[in-house]
């Protein structure tokens, strides 16, 4: 069997799953999270600890076992504690505001730019040009902090632009004199 896929997820106090109808729900008090379930693999929730079985041996439903185990961890984890990804802007005379869910940037463009947090999704400046995007569903937390990274990639020379906080940004060597 899988190693991930045959590994049972116990629910914390406070988080309640159900299967029904091709879909398995998470609620916790970050909110509610629901996925569709591959017919290939099966959910059962028994006395706080979900089980994901597969239904054949194929190599494609031995990797699916593992991946329906990862995304259901993924959803308790996402109502239990959350997920948090952060982005560094850098540049000269780069600025960032927050008014709402609404992100304006000032990152070297003639005009400012806007980004609309979408639903579940919440925006933070903990410093002046670090953005914290957090939320409870992990695939929506990095599809925003992806969109918002794209507005501005790492310049190679200056390293200006927007990078993750842990990113390790490379720079090309400039113009160097002649022997």
């Amino acid at each position: 069997m899988s190693r991930i896929g045959r590994m049972p997820i116990k629910l914390p106090q406070g988080v309640t799953a159900a299967v029904k109808d091709g879909k398995v729900t998470v609620t916790g008090p970050l909110g509610t999270l629901s996925e569709t379930i591959n017919p290939a693999v099966s959910i059962a929730v028994d006395q706080g600890i979900i089980h994901v079985t597969r239904n054949s041996e194929e190599k494609k439903v031995k990797a699916l076992h593992g991946l329906m185990r990862a995304l259901v961890n993924n959803m308790v984890t996402g109502v239990t504690k959350g997920f948090k990804k952060s982005l560094v802007v850098a540049g000269v005379g780069y600025k960032c505001a927050l008014s709402g869910n609404k992100l304006t940037l000032n990152i070297g463009f003639s005009h400012p730019i806007e980004y609309v947090a979408p639903a579940g999704i919440k925006l933070e400046l903990t410093q002046p040009l670090e953005i914290a995007v957090s939320g409870a569903d992990k695939h929506a937390v990095g599809q925003a902090a992806a969109n918002i990274k794209a507005l501005k990639p790492i310049e190679p020379y200056h390293g200006y632009g927007i990078r993750y906080k842990d990113e390790a940004v490379v720079l090309k060597v400039g113009k160097k004199a002649g022997k």
